[in-house]
C-alpha cells in the first residue's frame, strides 16, 4: 500500500488530506455502506476514495461543498468499476443466481436483504447512486444533483426509472407475476 501514496506529501499537503478525511469521512463512509453489501467492503471503497485524492490533491476543488462532490463522484466511480469487473465475471463464469429458501425469520431477513442488494446491482451505476442517496441516505432531488453534477430533472428521471426497474426485479420474489399487477 505504501506505493500507493506519493512518496512525499509536503506538509500544507498532508493537512489538506487531513482535513479533507476528517470533514468528509463520516459522509462518505455512510454512502459507501449503503453502496455495498458489508462494512468491510465500505471502508475499502472509502480507503480507495482518499488514495485517489491523495494521488491527485490538486485536482480536489475547494469549498467544503464543492470537495464533497468530487470526492462522491470518485467513490461512485470506483464502486462503478467493482460492479463492471464482477459483471464481465459473472458472464465469463456463466453464474446463475439462484433462490435461497428461508426457514427462520433471521434467514428471511437475510435473503430480502440479499435480494435487494441483488436487485440494486442489476441497476446502473448512476441510477443506483440516486437511488442510494435519495431512498437510504435521505437526501433530496436538488442535494443528489449537486453531488453527480447533474441536473435535479436527471435525478428525477433516475428515481422514477430506477423504482420501476426495481419493482419489476423484486416482483416475482414478493409473489407476484405479470398477471397478479
Amino acid at each position: 500500500m505504501a506505493h500507493a501514496l506519493p512518496a512525499a506529501l509536503s506538509g500544507n499537503s498532508t493537512e489538506r488530506l487531513s482535513a479533507l478525511f476528517d470533514t468528509h469521512h463520516e459522509r462518505l463512509y455512510r454512502l459507501a455502506r449503503r453502496l455495498v453489501s458489508n462494512a468491510d467492503d465500505a471502508r475499502d471503497l472509502v480507503q480507495e476514495t482518499f488514495l485517489k485524492a491523495a494521488r491527485s490533491l490538486s485536482s480536489v476543488p475547494a469549498g467544503v461543498t464543492s470537495e464533497e462532490a468530487w470526492l462522491v463522484r470518485v467513490l461512485i466511480n470506483i464502486r462503478r468499476d467493482e460492479w463492471r469487473k464482477t459483471a464481465v465475471r459473472a458472464r465469463h463464469a456463466g453464474e446463475a443466481g439462484g433462490s435461497m429458501r428461508a426457514t427462520s425469520d433471521e434467514e428471511a431477513a437475510f435473503v430480502a436483504r440479499a435480494t435487494v442488494w441483488r436487485a440494486l446491482d442489476t441497476l446502473a451505476p448512476r441510477r443506483r447512486a440516486v437511488i442510494v442517496m435519495h431512498e437510504l441516505e435521505g437526501l433530496t432531488v436538488p442535494a443528489i444533483a449537486s453531488l453527480l453534477g447533474i441536473t435535479a430533472v436527471t435525478v428525477r428521471w433516475h428515481l422514477s426509472i430506477g423504482r420501476r426497474d426495481l419493482a419489476r426485479i423484486l416482483r416475482p420474489h414478493m409473489g407476484e407475476t405479470d398477471e397478479d399487477r
